[in-house]
């Protein structure tokens, strides 16, 4: 099975690389690496002690409170293939700027960070499909992350990094 999704950003609404900010937020909308891992154990069939279950669900509802909380929010993304560590490091690339993450504000259930580290894998490169990632300006970073935790699909939502001048197109931890 595939699926495609398509939609219309509205006029005056830029969610692109172009507009990220030296001292704007990264948000994360929840906990990573859920589903990788729990499509990897149905896959291999892999038993853990306590149950991975998937993160996929639909973000236009998510997305639509953000945007009403901030409509200058400047870029979303999917962490799907490659995980967040991938699409940190597109977004450092693509807009030209540094990536601050703070290592322990990344939520990772401890199920899935113990099954990663039985595999060898880092849940920073395993798949998601219901989080997102976004780029907000610092100074509406409370209130993006209060709009997010208050939908059901954003209740982890976390900030976990900041935008720099230094070190561009590269993601530090």
């Amino acid at each position: 099975i595939n699926t495609a999704g398509l939609g219309i950003v509205p006029p005056g609404l830029g969610l692109g690389a172009e507009a990220i900010r030296g001292g704007d937020a990264v948000i994360v909308s929840g906990t990573l690496g859920d589903h990788g891992m729990a499509i990897m154990s149905v896959r291999e069939g892999l038993a853990f002690e306590a149950e991975i279950a998937s993160d996929t669900a639909p973000l236009y509802g998510l997305v639509a409170a953000m945007l009403a909380t901030c409509p200058a929010i400047r870029l979303l993304r999917d962490p799907t293939r490659g995980g967040v560590a991938t699409s940190l490091n597109e977004i450092a690339t693509l807009g030209g700027v540094g990536l601050e993450i703070e290592e322990r504000a990344i939520p990772v259930r401890p199920a899935v960070a113990a099954a990663c580290e039985i595999l060898g894998l880092d849940p920073l490169q395993v798949a998601n499909e219901g989080k997102l990632l976004a780029i907000v300006p610092a100074e509406a970073a409370a209130t993006v992350l209060a709009a997010m935790r208050a939908h059901v699909h954003g209740r982890d939502a976390v900030a976990i990094g900041r935008v720099v001048d230094r070190h561009p197109r590269m993601v530090v931890m």
